[in-house]
């Protein structure tokens, strides 16, 4: 502050100053305290006290299910959603449903709903006209303001449940009143499903009556048209004339079948004749019973022919008889091949016959088939009408029979129930003597504190000057009361005509005599800023100097020094890389902060490093949701820094939940300074996964890697978008001239 008591030296605020003068004014404090606190006791134990009664609602479809099957919605049904949920809860507070409850409970006799009725004086902010009077209202209107006032209806947040609250002086109407209104509602909303199911009703039963005719003549149309046209029925699909051309079409293709079957056998016996075979050979000749009986009577005589021919010479009577008659049987059986051909032929000629008669009749009945079809059009939209207006008649009276049924009040449920219904409360919400009494005591006692605090600012005896110039831009300063460095400089004090020529270098005059002291300390300040100024000076080089080092130590000073939450390590070198990083977050939690280590690695080496047990639920577990934050992180067995283990989960199916991860690593930035996410040999592209557009942190753990291997692996990340590089080599590699980018 500047300017106090018409003074232009800079001042600064006395805080031991202040606090005594609020030390000796406290018994006054305390005293307005204390009657504060016995005012807000004794108004509070004068007050009426209030009461609340809650009842709960649950919204919900209860239309019962008559099928006897599995419910379905109804198309009458209410949709369930947040906005008739809301629209329920302002249901609810109607005007119609708070005269009901009014009405029944006798709540306009009571004189805490009509206070303006009972009241003997006249309210003064009626007489100076800052209010309405309440007197010109009606006396209901004024019972329905006072309910309203009590009454707080709201939906419960993420459920259909509606909570009722009422206050009232009264317990047991705090009690009645909410669960009053909740059975009002109730009858409301079954009133509301009667009247739609007698309305509905009503409606249809001239609406069936008049399509029941429509139904009957629609039908006779039908059946007028197919009888003065020849429509007639055989199934419900196929009409006569279709099914006679469909029996004439399998006749005819049967004949033909065995009209072919006879040209074949006859064909095939002729050629066997004319081409001098053996008849036995042919399946038609050997079928006959007259050839086997005179095939049977050529066996015969051959075999007497053999049997005399041993005895009898070949001029002999009886052998000479014996081959005529063989000869003669043999000319039998030509004749009667050449019957069974021509027996054929004969039948291969009937089915022909009876192919082209089958033909004439196919061709007459497929021009009478298209004069029906022509007809059939007119025929099936007399059927698509009368159809129609079945299945509408159908409908209506299955709608008519289930309103019917609901007519009963007790068929028809309103789409919600009581879930919880309010009780006489024992103790009252208002007032909270205990807490009124502190909050007004605190209340007071802290502004008498600022009232004293105040009051001492403007008196100005709370202000001190300040003994530090002006600070110019880069310049340290050190306050008038900092110890001096030991240095012969600040030991020795300065004469009165250097305090002077020091006071003439900030351009001001001369001080007086009485202020030498003042100009003494403000040079004595300078002396001490210029040698702090020195010495944080070096101490910055020798920071640099250890940042650009690039080891354990100096990546864990630059990840604090800058607040990183979040870094991902990447070890091309696999698990002594990975090693390193364990090393980082023990190094960063030996330095004060808190920091998690999450092993994303296919080795598990980190886990195997730190935790206690290898098949501790870990990252994967988290991911497939098979445990919880708490059980997933573990102590460094060596260190105070956490561990998130790789865990026991499938890695593929955690992969599968990756979506989740970037959530897991937030969660854990607001409970750590650092988390360190250790890749092991991941892949450029993967690392977009673990952050969301952000550019992450990497830290690139290379022990033992040469110069031009770290440079690649610089320009790979580089080029694929991540310039926030930071290279860590083993902890003894302070010359290392590989630069990702500076530490500092």
């Amino acid at each position: 502050m500047s300017g106090v008591n018409g003074s232009s030296q800079d001042v600064d605020i006395d805080l031991g100053r202040i606090i005594s003068a609020v030390w000796e004014r406290k018994a006054r404090i305390i005293g307005a305290t204390i009657v504060a606190a016995a005012v807000a006791l004794v108004g509070t134990s004068l007050m009426k006290p209030s009461y609340r009664g809650e009842t709960r609602l649950l919204i919900e479809s209860r239309s019962p299910n008559l099928t006897g099957g599995e419910g379905t919605p109804q198309a009458n049904d209410p949709i369930l959603d947040s906005l008739n949920i809301t629209s329920q809860a302002q249901l609810l507070q109607s005007t119609d449903l708070i005269n009901r409850v009014v009405r029944d409970l006798k709540l306009a006799e009571l004189e805490e709903f009509d206070p303006a009725a009972q009241s003997l004086f006249p309210d003064p902010l009626v007489l100076i006209g800052l209010k309405q009077d309440p007197m010109t209202l009606d006396p209901e209107d004024r019972v329905i303001q006072e309910f309203r006032e009590k009454l707080q209806v709201y939906p419960v947040e993420n459920s259909r449940v509606i909570a009722i609250e009422f206050s009232s002086h009264d317990p047991k109407l705090a009690a009645d009143i909410p669960n009053k209104m909740a059975e009002v509602y109730l009858q409301i909303q079954s009133s509301a499903k009667l009247d739609t199911h007698s309305e509905t009703a009503k409606w249809l039963e001239p609406e069936i009556a008049s399509l029941t005719q429509k139904v009957k003549e629609a039908e006779g149309k039908v059946a007028d048209y197919r009888s003065s046209n020849g429509l007639f029925q055989t199934t419900e699909t196929n009409s006569f004339s279709t099914q006679q051309l469909n029996d004439i079409s399998t006749e005819l293709a049967r004949v033909r079948a065995e009209r072919a079957n006879a040209e074949a056998r006859a064909e095939n016996v002729r050629a066997s004749l004319k081409a001098g075979r053996a008849s036995d050979t042919l399946t038609d000749v050997v079928g006959s019973q007259v050839i086997q009986r005179l095939k049977e009577a050529e066996a015969n005589l051959q075999a007497q022919v053999s049997d005399l021919s041993t005895s009898l010479l070949e001029g002999h009577p009886r052998l000479r008889g014996l081959r005529a008659q063989l000869a003669g049987i043999r000319q039998q059986i030509d004749a009667e091949t050449k019957k069974i051909l021509a027996s054929l032929d004969n039948e291969a000629e009937v089915s022909r016959l009876r192919e082209r008669q089958l033909m004439a009749q196919l061709n007459g009945l497929k021009a009478d088939s298209a004069k029906a079809g022509e007809e059939e059009v007119g025929l099936r939209a007399l059927e698509r009408e009368a159809a129609a207006q079945r299945q509408l008649l159908e409908t209506y009276l299955a709608r008519y029979r289930e309103a019917t049924s609901r007519l009963d009040g007790n068929a028809a449920p309103a789409d919600a129930r009581i879930v919880s219904r309010a009780v006489e409360p024992s103790e009252p919400y208002f007032p909270k003597v205990i807490p009124i009494v502190i909050v007004v005591s605190l209340a007071t006692f802290i502004f008498g504190c600022l009232i004293v605090m105040v009051i001492e600012l403007f008196s100005g005896r709370a202000l001190r000057p300040s003994g530090v110039r002006e600070v110019e831009e880069g310049e340290v300063v050190a306050p008038v009361d900092a110890p001096l460095p030991a240095e012969p400089v600040a030991a020795a004090p300065l004469p009165v005509h250097q305090m002077q020529a020091e006071a003439a270098r900030f351009d001001r005059p001369a001080p007086a005599r009485e202020d030498v002291r003042t100009t003494a300390e403000k040079v004595r300040a300078k002396v001490v800023g210029e040698a702090l100024a020195r010495e944080v000076e070096e101490r910055s080089d020798a920071i640099e100097a250890e940042e650009r080092s690039f080891t354990i130590g100096s990546v864990a000073h630059y990840l604090l020094r800058h607040d990183i939450p979040v870094a991902i390590a990447i070890s091309p070198a696999g698990d002594e890389g990975s090693a390193a990083t364990v090393m980082l977050a023990r190094e960063v939690s030996e330095r004060g902060s808190t920091v998690v280590l999450i092993d994303m690695t296919g080795s598990t080496c980190p886990t195997g490093l730190m935790a206690d047990n290898p098949r501790l639920p870990g990252i994967t577990d988290l991911l497939c949701g098979e445990t919880v934050f708490g059980d997933a992180i573990h102590r460094d067995r060596l260190s105070d820094a956490h561990i998130i283990p790789h865990g026991i989960s499938d890695p593929d199916r955690a992969m599968r939940g990756a979506d989740r991860l970037t959530m897991i690593i937030d969660a854990l930035a607001d409970a750590y300074d650092l988390v360190l996410i250790e890749c092991g040999p991941a892949e450029i592209s993967g690392i977009s996964r673990l952050t969301r557009d952000e550019t992450p942190e990497i830290i690139l753990s290379v022990p033992g890697f040469k110069d031009e291997d770290v440079a690649k692996l610089v320009v790979d990340f580089e080029g694929a978008g991540y310039r926030n590089l930071l290279i860590m080599t083993e902890a003894g590699d302070r010359h290392s001239p590989r630069r990702g980018r500076r530490a500092a």
